[in-house]
């Protein structure tokens, strides 16, 4: 048995997920490291949001998946982010109460306040969370993954649906939150968003795990197959940078 190094968060050895007679992952092996930020990029169905789904655990597989830090905390963002009818305010202290329900109120409270400073909502606390503006619910969903401090941050295309300047202010804080030292894992489809954020970059072609390489060797001259054709833009998939 392979001994998994110490930085190692979650570990997949041969893991596969199916809907019904579809499969969506097939026979994922790769390891997430603390400090990673991973890109996850392929065409439309490759099987990115299934293989994020997969490592965050909250889908059936079959194979090995290994929590090297099982009280850890993890948190996922979405494309559209489920926001309570709430107020900007609670919604970050309703998540820090879910992940944290033993640490005193103040100590929640202290955290919620950073968090919304840190993505420059602090002036719009009181705001039912539901009238932002796209840009504004997706940083809003980002304090709240920040907030509660997790060993890794899944993100689901997080920037698709958002503007230039709205995906500019996104970048910067996810930029922030990886030099902090934050564990990211994020599906993209936006490669330009991949070679300027992530420090290595998972291929996935019909549900497979085609490439992983640091970034650099990723949009070198050493990727092969298909690849070649989806960084040439020659797949027929959005490519925005």
């Amino acid at each position: 048995m392979t001994v998994a190094p110490a930085s190692t968060l979650i570990a997949l050895r041969d893991a596969s997920v199916a809907f019904g007679a579809v499969p969506a992952v097939r026979n994922a092996t790769m390891r997430v490291a603390a400090g990673d930020f991973i890109a996850v990029v392929g065409a439309n169905g490759s099987g990115k949001t299934s293989l994020l789904r997969l490592l965050h655990g909250v889908v059936a597989y079959t194979g090995s998946r290994e929590v090297l830090r099982p009280a850890g905390v993890q948190a996922m963002i979405f494309q559209r982010p489920f926001l309570l009818r709430l107020s900007v305010w609670n919604n970050v202290r309703i998540a820090l109460w879910l992940a944290h329900r033993h640490t005193a109120a103040a100590l929640r409270d202290e955290r919620a306040e950073q968090a919304l400073r840190r993505v420059g909502l602090g002036a719009l606390r009181h705001r039912p969370a539901r009238s932002l503006s796209g840009g504004e619910q997706q940083r809003l969903a980002l304090a709240r993954g920040w907030a509660v401090r997790p060993d890794i941050l899944f993100l689901d295309e997080p920037t698709a649906s958002l503007d230039p300047s709205a995906k500019k202010d996104v970048e910067a804080l996810l930029a922030g939150f990886a030099a902090d030292g934050m564990t990211l894992v994020m599906s993209t489809h936006n490669l330009g968003q991949a070679k300027r954020l992530a420090s290595r970059v998972i291929y996935m072609d019909e549900g497979r795990i085609d490439i992983d390489l640091p970034t650099a060797d990723f949009f070198g001259s050493g990727t092969l197959g298909r690849a070649d054709l989806f960084l040439k833009g020659e797949l027929s998939w959005p490519l925005d940078g």
